[in-house]
């Protein structure tokens, strides 16, 4: 019995091996600035309009509002999926203006388990999440996306505490995870060190390039990272500066997962 139940397992292991395939993924990093443009105006067609030039699988989006009175009372997460045909994610970082404000994600994937995590701020400072993406690919590998936009003061006191808190969260995790987003620090900065404590770095040059302003980039704090680094590798990295969709320069990552 014992080795009718090696034989069993050997042969389930091989069957998983051999269903799970490479896969290769654009994710896309997108503070859209509230939905406002920087000549202040309202424009979702243009925003969309990016999102579906560089066709990406999945969009992280900063600075997303939920019916607030500044956004026109839309949702911009269902308008912007609507636009670019493409499943819209919202996680609340706080009430604002008569609705919400926070971060989201736009996906092609269908999506098997979501989750907003608050991350700890000081009480005189703006609320910030994470959103959690889990989907399952074709190729039958599970994979977790996690967008998020950290504290924007000068003092690092929220971004270290989030970035503790994105540590604890996933140092331990067992699906490969994709984390990105406006993380408003530099590469070396300390709040950057602690995430490398679990999340790599891709090591191109491009990975490294100014993202703020869009006007005028000086200041790299816009970033794709991700765990188990060994399985993933870069096929391209583009940082993409319209000076009129948003103030920050959108990043666009083509990634390969090999299991």
């Amino acid at each position: 019995m014992k080795n009718l139940f090696c034989i069993i397992l050997f042969l389930t292991v091989i069957t998983v091996s051999a269903q799970s395939k490479p896969d290769t993924l654009k994710v896309m990093s997108f503070n859209i600035l509230h939905g406002a443009t920087t000549k202040g105006d309202f424009n979702l067609e243009a925003i969309a309009g990016v999102i579906k030039k560089y066709d990406p699988d999945l969009v992280a989006m900063q600075e997303v509002d939920f019916k607030t009175n500044r956004a026109r009372k839309y949702n911009l997460p269902l308008e912007l999926g609507y636009r670019t045909q493409m499943m819209p994610l919202y996680a609340r970082a706080m009430y604002y203006d008569g609705g919400e404000y926070g971060e989201a994600v736009l996906s092609k994937y269908s999506l098997i388990y979501t989750e907003n995590i608050a991350l700890p701020h000081q009480a005189d400072s703006e609320p910030r999440a994470a959103q959690v993406a889990r989907f399952q690919t074709k190729n039958g590998n599970t994979i977790q996306f996690v967008a998020t936009h950290l504290d924007h003061l000068r003092n690092e006191t929220d971004r270290l505490m989030q970035a503790d808190a994105l540590v604890d969260e996933f140092k331990d995790e067992k699906f490969p995870t994709i984390l990105t987003g406006d993380l408003n620090a530099t590469p070396e900065s300390e709040t950057m060190k602690r995430l490398y404590r679990v999340f790599k770095k891709p090591e191109v040059k491009e990975a490294y390039q100014p993202t703020y302003s869009s006007t005028n980039p000086r200041v790299c704090i816009d970033h794709v990272l991700f765990n188990q680094p060994e399985k993933w590798s870069v096929l391209d990295y583009e940082i993409v500066c319209d000076d009129y969709v948003t103030d920050h320069c959108i990043v666009v990552v083509t990634l390969v997962f090999k299991p």
